[in-house]
């Protein structure tokens, strides 16, 4: 991607350890300053309200000019006079008082400021953009890191970290990086619907003093973090982009979801953070350069994001379908060949199994394998087909169409099926007939199996699994 005439020099300059350390701190806060948190309910409350909700274990202080106290908690008027230390601040005073507040909390020796205030740079105004360098100006003198402005933050489950009310309080192996807050806010609460639990996220909004890089390369390193994903509005440095993308893309997925290709998306992106895009073109090289995985729109992410976490790190492109509907399982195998996979040829062996116990009617014994309307009330033969392939050398991974007829039955199905998955390595994917409600699908999740709601989707989902792996064998090897 073309670098923008902003040069990024983070300040202090330092070794790759000593800037992980730098940046862990930030997720890591032992206390934290909420300054400028009105006393009624109003939208910079909900960052106070959040980080109670989190239950987060370190010293919190609201910070309001004449409030003695805000939600139980002592309130201080200022920064400084706060009597400990304080190490992460968020500031929400409007944008007049903000430049006041960061230089405050330099001198306070605080380590992180998330600035949730908007009105910089995305306002296209010169005095926008002046304020906001002047923001780094003084953050980067006194060595304090700042997350935005126009940003909600960050959220981290371990260690009571929250951007929001009512999220998730349990941690997984999700990374998430995004431009947006409210996208980050969205998939924060709604991940837990769909299997996806995160280790640290952040919206970046701005991203004057840090940038999406500086949060890319951290968790390409973080030990908690399995797979990344991150929603871009823009690059600023792409050389510098490139080369993290890259060393983190060897360790693990990185999910990347790019606006801003289009002459309408480029001019939403800039009115939103002030992000300055790119070209289709150079994006596409720097994705295939970099080893990303990249989607178009929010149900390839979700999926993807979701499959990535679950799926076991194993595989290949010979897959296997098993359905009782006969229209379902004929378009998952049309789904097949556009996403870059091939149906497995069963061997004889698995054949002579099969008909053993589905159906000589009504049927298919072939790939996809049909087992028919009588399998949704006898749901063993789903589990006892998907035992069968998933035994064959052949297979390398496995998508099932279908459920039960009632409760009880459907019940029977889930159980099945995940104790087929509990017998073998190999990866294992759901698929809901539309129009069923999807009722199974915190069982699947629970047992670490993706569940999808069309065919097409699941296929497109693991076929770009495949593509990243195999661009990662091609490196390591």
């Amino acid at each position: 991607m073309k670098p923008t005439p902003e040069t990024h020099n983070p300040v202090p300059k330092q070794p790759g350890a000593e800037r992980f350390a730098t940046m862990n701190q930030l997720f890591n806060p032992r206390s934290i300053a909420v300054v400028g948190v009105p006393r009624g309910l109003k939208s910079g409350k909900l960052f106070l309200l959040a980080l109670l909700d989190m239950g987060y274990p370190g010293r919190i202080y609201p910070v309001h000019p004449e409030a003695p106290e805000i939600e139980g908690l002592k309130a201080y008027p200022s920064v400084s006079a706060i009597p400990g230390q304080v190490d992460l601040a968020i500031v929400l005073v409007p944008q007049e008082q903000t430049l006041g507040v960061v230089r405050e909390c330099a001198e306070k020796g605080v380590k992180g400021v998330v600035l949730f205030t908007a009105g910089y740079k995305e306002t296209g105004t010169p005095q926008g953009r002046a304020m906001e360098e002047e923001l780094v100006r003084v953050v980067r003198r006194s060595g304090m890191r700042l997350i935005g402005p126009n940003c909600m933050g960050l959220y981290a489950p371990r260690t009571g970290l929250s951007f929001f009310p009512e999220i998730s309080r349990v941690p997984g192996p999700v990374g998430l990086i995004s431009h947006s807050g409210s996208l980050a806010n969205i998939l924060a609460r709604v991940g837990a619907e769909k299997g996806i639990y995160f280790s640290k996220a952040v919206s970046v909004g701005n991203e004057c003093d840090l940038w999406s890089a500086d949060f890319l390369e951290y968790l390409g390193q973080d030990p908690e973090t399995k797979v990344i994903g991150m929603y871009l509005e823009g690059i600023k440095d792409g050389p510098r982009f490139l080369e993290v993308l890259q060393e983190a893309s060897l360790r693990k997925p990185v999910v990347i979801w790019k606006v801003g290709l289009t002459p309408e998306g480029s001019r939403a992106a800039l009115s939103h953070t002030g992000a300055l895009t790119g070209s289709a073109v150079l994006w596409e090289g720097l994705v295939r350069q970099g080893g990303a995985v990249p989607v178009s729109g929010y149900e390839p992410w979700v999926d993807t994001l979701m499959a990535c976490a679950l799926l076991p790190d194993s595989g290949g492109d010979r897959v296997a379908v098993i359905s009782g509907p006969g229209g379902l399982a004929v378009s998952a195998a049309e789904a097949c060949v556009p996403a870059g996979l091939r149906l497995a040829e069963l061997s004889p062996s698995t054949r002579k199994t099969l008909g053993e116990f589905v159906p000589p009617t009504g049927t298919s014994l072939g790939n996809p394998i049909d087992v028919g309307l009588t399998a949704s009330f006898r749901t063993e033969i789903y589990a006892r087909a998907v035992d069968a392939a998933a035994a064959d050398p052949g297979v390398d991974a496995l998508f099932v169409i279908g459920r039960g007829l009632d409760p009880r039955t459907n019940r029977s199905y889930v159980d099945g099926m995940i104790r087929v998955r509990k017998d073998y390595e190999k990866p294992l994917m759901m698929i809901n007939i539309p129009g069923a409600p999807a009722e199974s699908a915190q069982h699947f999740f629970e047992a670490g199996i993706p569940f999808f709601e069309t065919p097409d989707r699941a296929m497109k989902a693991y076929a770009r699994i495949q593509r990243y792996r195999a661009w990662r064998l091609e490196r390591c090897s």
